[in-house]
């Protein structure tokens, strides 16, 4: 019974290993992937007018603007405003 305990000890070993190597690959991979599509390929920047039309002045859109900014890091974009 020792060796058959030993073997099925190995072979869970060995199976998590490499689940756990392609799983890293996977994620390594992704991310290499993720940073050449935003270097090479930049989505477009939409630009929002100062004065939509819809009752929002420009020192809302610019409190709106100042904490999305503030939130994301400065990494958020703001593409639409509805009031609710």
């Amino acid at each position: 019974m020792s060796e058959e305990y030993a073997l099925a000890l190995k072979l869970l070993g060995v199976g998590m290993i490499t689940v756990f190597l392609i799983l890293l690959l996977v994620v390594v991979f992704g991310n290499v992937i993720i940073r050449l599509v935003n270097k090479y390929f930049p989505e477009a920047e939409k630009v929002l007018p100062t004065d939509t039309g819809k009752g929002i002045n420009r020192k809302k859109l610019a409190a709106i603007t100042a904490a999305v900014n503030m939130a994301t890091r400065g990494k958020g974009k703001i593409t639409n405003i509805e009031k609710l």
